[in-house]
């Protein structure tokens, strides 16, 4: 394989979560007063850490979410991943032969690590990964589009960022990825194509991916 390092992101690549978080978020705000819709929920806060939202709805309406907004939010996103939440077709495939293959891999999400947790307990991929392969935007000070989650997963997992390859499905990852010096393979499942024009590779399937790291 080309690459020391495999770097995914978790929703909408290992977890298919976009569509249940997205269709949460558009409500949320909107019964705040900031009327949203699923699609622009998907086109403005889509592979977004938390503080992003935040600033965003500040920027546009002049109001801060209020305090309880994050513990809110995920409070609905949960317990809507414990009824509906399953893996991408393909993800623990892809894993697995990582694995077998000794290719060293992690987990870099905007996420916060209990949302994470959550969503690879629910799926049964948690034990593909344990809390040694999964970084948070936590873990930094700024999320994506900044390049430090990235860079922070590379720099633990003792790999340097030109020999590291990234999985992501949203613009803001491949942005991120990109301005850590990274290969990245934008995953077309959910995005349309041309919102990832700017990675590496793009692909449909979890099936199409081994072949292109090689």
């Amino acid at each position: 394989m080309r690459y020391d390092l495999v770097i995914f992101d978790n929703d909408g690549v290992l977890v298919d979560s976009e569509p249940i978080s997205n269709r949460l978020l558009a409500a949320y705000l909107t019964e705040l007063g900031h009327p949203t819709t699923y699609d622009e929920a998907i086109r403005d806060y889509m592979g977004s850490a938390m503080h992003r939202i935040h600033d965003l709805v500040l920027e546009r309406y002049g109001r801060q979410l209020p305090s309880e907004f994050d513990a809110t939010f995920h409070e609905r996103v949960f317990a809507a991943f414990g009824a509906e939440l399953e893996a991408v077709v393909g993800a623990a495939e892809v894993v697995e032969e990582l694995r077998a293959d000794g290719v060293p891999y992690c987990l870099a999400s905007s996420g916060s690590h209990e949302r994470i947790r959550v969503a690879l307990k629910k799926t049964e991929l948690y034990e593909l990964f344990g809390e040694e392969r999964i970084f948070s935007s936590q873990d930094v000070g700024r999320g994506k589009p900044a390049p430090d989650l990235f860079l922070h997963a590379a720099s633990v997992m003792g790999v340097a960022p030109e020999r590291c390859a990234v999985v992501e499905d949203s613009p803001l990852g491949v942005q991120a990825a990109r301005a850590a010096g990274m290969d990245v393979y934008g995953f077309t499942a959910m995005t349309p194509a041309a919102k990832l024009a700017d990675a590496t590779e793009r692909f449909a399937s979890m099936r199409e991916l081994l072949h292109l790291l090689r």
